[in-house]
């Protein structure tokens, strides 16, 4: 090297030296990070490796038990004594018998097997261990459930005590609870970890964390032959950055550690203490420097200026309605409405300490300006906003709890024509309604807006996949089924097939491009006509099943191979009296409009009936308010807390029918045959300016003579042979009536009477009966 060369490259060390002590500091905390994040994706994933080991293990110990014991009570019943006892009909006796000698056992009974003694005693008989009765019965096998008994939970074996092939009774064994979860209570689970022991959505015992429960469904396993499963979750696992996994973060903060120490080498090179020195009197004094800065003639000053104010925007308060926010485009909705609505909307979480939100929207045509709206005010109130898309309301529901950010808006205009958009929202885990919704109005009124002094972030996240991954961790259908969905053009046309080819069912898409003109029928499974094109697919193509969503995915309707059109709350028996089999004396919640046999259908298979008024978000609250495990409405929303969140989901009830389904060896249609139906009318539409004036003066007319009446919700007339129902819609212009009798001349009675009245409050009434 020439001493030029040499002087160069002093120089140019120098130059750069300042700059090499932060790009060391730069690599060396990106190797940390690495390191760090390979360690600990290591230490995950030892740890969800021996998680699913005790897992495992636990199942298999709970399947020992229960197999040991129903094995036991079957080679009881074989007994030459007891079967003895069983012919001349000596129940008691049969049940010393069956109980002598058993180690653990606290009580047995030997039930007539019509249960009628057992159904008049309740609550005394035990819903849970008349559901293991009925379970028994009806799979005519020996059972195990948990069920409680003055108020502690049991073990309980059941079995159909049989004489031959003639069942005498139903035998019910009550055992300790540790019988069955002495070993995971005794488990070496680490206090990080969750592990529990479940039965539908009760958990018998639990492990280790409990804040991680919620999760756990994702890496549970049922105990083969019976209706437990083990819950399992570990804490969030470290994502690598740029997605590496555990050894290429190693490898790589290896090669950016060494890195640093090069830098760190030429920067001692660099060291001015090694180069030659310069005299100070060459060097311009500070204000030397000052004086021979040259100015820019160019350099303006900039005035900052304040925000520009929102221009006053009109807002129509007849759009805030009971359970949600709806309105025509163009003439009650537009950006700026939405803009002002999420604006009440993130002031309202301001109030609560709440700052982030999920948002997304359906395929109408103005949901991007609604959106757009909608996103601008929430961030102006200093919320983050995580933006999901297009989506079916469903999967904006699903993004609030995946995301974890308790608060989510669908911008929707649902089963309305595609003029109507609007929303629905959830704040903290609570769905908006009445007052709730109407205080949003009150906030932009009285300008109780919220200003944030910056503006909320916004993030666009995906979550259609991560959706799909948990139905079908959830749900797998035991046979194939061929099922022909129609989206009506809908949000969930993407999304709703998907979700059912990923649990095992064959599916064949119809009307499922998303369009928002709605171009080929009106997207409202809950008016049979809109469900003709689907029939005639099912019958075509021999599906079957025919299953339709609504606009925004978020109800559900289903056609029969033989073209039968079962009504949401027929529907909601066969998900009842599933949900019962797992979860014994579970409150399960209805609409008004349901069917007067939904009640002792319920009570039939051990569970606690509840109707309500109608309404998603007032639904969602009953729910909440008494712990109910599932929810349906007749318009066909269901609302599945067990093994689910609690929201109204068409896609996932879909996926539970489906499960049901094909665990039968009988046809759809076979299967929806065992279903009671009476003679009933679909739900019946009449407009009226003021359905809500209209229904208060009708319910103040008085009670129909013999009748049972309800007001909770319109007026509803309950007589022993059928009822009737007029209500208001919350959502449209009009009266709501359906009837329903035991056969054509009670109909017309019922139907009758209410005409009566109706056309004697208002004789231009277009009565559809």
């Amino acid at each position: 090297m020439t001493d030029s060369e040499a002087r160069r490259f002093k120089l140019d060390g120098a130059a750069t030296r300042p700059a090499l002590p932060w790009l060391m500091a730069a690599l060396a905390v990106l190797a940390l990070w690495l390191g760090w994040s390979g360690v600990q994706q290591m230490r995950d994933g030892a740890s969800l490796q021996s998680l699913t080991a005790q897992r495992d293990a636990a199942a298999a110990e709970v399947a020992e038990i229960v197999g040991r014991e129903t094995r036991h009570l079957s080679d009881k019943l074989g007994q030459t004594a007891i079967q003895t006892a069983l012919q001349a009909n000596d129940l008691d006796t049969a049940a010393a018998r069956i109980g002598a000698g058993w180690n653990g056992v606290q009580r047995v009974e030997v039930l007539p097997p019509d249960l009628h003694v057992a159904y008049d005693n309740l609550p005394k008989t035990g819903y849970g261990r008349l559901a293991a009765a009925e379970a028994a019965l009806g799979k005519q096998a020996a059972v195990a459930r948990v069920a409680a008994d003055k108020g502690a939970p049991r073990l309980v074996v059941a079995a159909p005590a049989k004489v031959g092939a003639r069942t005498v009774g139903v035998v019910l064994v009550q055992f300790p609870l540790t019988t069955l979860t002495a070993g995971l209570a005794e488990a070496g689970v680490d206090d990080d970890n969750y592990l529990a022991l479940r039965q539908g959505s009760y958990t018998v015992l639990a492990r280790g964390d409990d804040a991680l429960g919620n999760s756990a469904e994702a890496l549970a396993a049922k105990v083969p032959n019976s209706d437990f499963r083990i819950a399992a979750a570990v804490p969030d696992t470290v994502a690598g950055p740029w997605g590496l996994a555990a050894v290429p973060c190693l490898v790589l903060a290896l090669v950016l550690a060494s890195l640093a120490l090069t830098l760190w080498l030429v920067w001692r090179r660099t060291d001015p203490a090694r180069a030659p020195t310069v005299d100070a009197e060459e060097q311009p004094t500070l204000a030397q420097a000052l004086e021979t800065t040259p100015v820019d003639p160019d350099r303006k000053v900039i005035e900052v200026k304040e925000a520009p104010k929102r221009a006053p925007v009109m807002i129509d308060r007849g759009i805030f309605r009971a359970y949600d926010i709806r309105g025509v485009v163009g003439e009650t909705l537009d950006i700026g409405v939405a803009e002002l609505i999420g604006h009440a909307i993130g002031s309202a979480m301001h109030d609560q300490g709440l700052e982030d939100i999920a948002v997304g929207r359906d395929g109408r045509l103005s949901g991007p300006d609604m959106v757009g709206g909608l996103i601008a005010g929430l961030r102006r109130a200093g919320r983050n906003v995580i933006d999901v898309g297009l989506a079916p309301t469903p999967l904006i529901y699903f993004a609030a709890y995946h995301l974890r950010t308790g608060s989510a808006v669908a911008v929707t205009g649902s089963h309305n024509p595609p003029d109507y958009n609007g929303f629905k929202i959830v704040i903290g885990g609570e769905t908006l309604s009445g007052d709730a919704i109407t205080d949003l109005y009150a906030r932009i009124a009285d300008g109780r807006l919220h200003e944030a002094a910056t503006p909320g972030t916004l993030n666009q996240r995906d979550v259609s996949d991560d959706y799909v991954s948990r139905v079908a961790s959830d749900v797998q259908i035991d046979r194939r089924l061929k099922v022909v969905v129609d989206a009506g053009n809908g949000a969930a046309g993407e999304l709703g097939p998907r979700v059912l080819e990923a649990i095992g069912a064959d599916v064949v898409p119809l009307y499922c491009e998303i369009d928002g003109t709605f171009p080929n029928h009106h997207p409202d499974p809950s008016e049979p006509h809109n469900l003709e094109d689907l029939r005639r697919m099912v019958e075509r193509l021999d599906a079957d099943l025919g299953i339709a969503f609504d606009g925004d995915g978020d109800r559900l309707g289903v056609i029969t191979r033989d073209g039968h059109n079962i009504f949401p709350d027929r529907l909601l028996m066969l998900f009842a009296a599933d949900v019962l089999e797992r979860n014994p004396g579970a409150v399960i919640v209805y609409d008004v409009k349901c069917t007067g046999a939904l009640s002792s259908y319920i009570l039939r298979h051990g569970g606690s009936p509840l109707m309500w008024k109608t309404g998603h978000s007032l639904i969602k609250a009953k729910m909440r308010e008494t712990e109910a495990e599932l929810a349906g409405e007749m318009s066909g929303h269901f609302f599945f807390k067990e093994r689910w969140f609690g929201f109204d989901d068409g896609i996932y009830s879909a996926a539970r029918l489906l499960e049901i389904l094909g665990r039968r060896e009988e046809t759809p249609d076979q299967v929806f045959a065992t279903i009671p139906e009476g003679l009933s009318t679909p739900e019946l539409k009449v407009p009226v300016a003021d359905p809500h004036a209209f229904v208060e003066r009708f319910v103040a007319a008085g009670e129909f003579e013999g009748a049972r009446v309800s007001t909770i919700d319109g007026l509803r007339a309950d007589w022993p042979d059928g009822w009737g129902l007029v209500r208001a819609s919350n959502t449209t212009p009009i009266l709501v009536l359906r009837f329903e009798a035991n056969d054509a001349q009670t109909l017309q009675r019922i139907q009758n009477a209410f005409r009566e009245r109706l056309l004697g409050l208002d004789a231009g009434l277009a009565l559809p009966f």
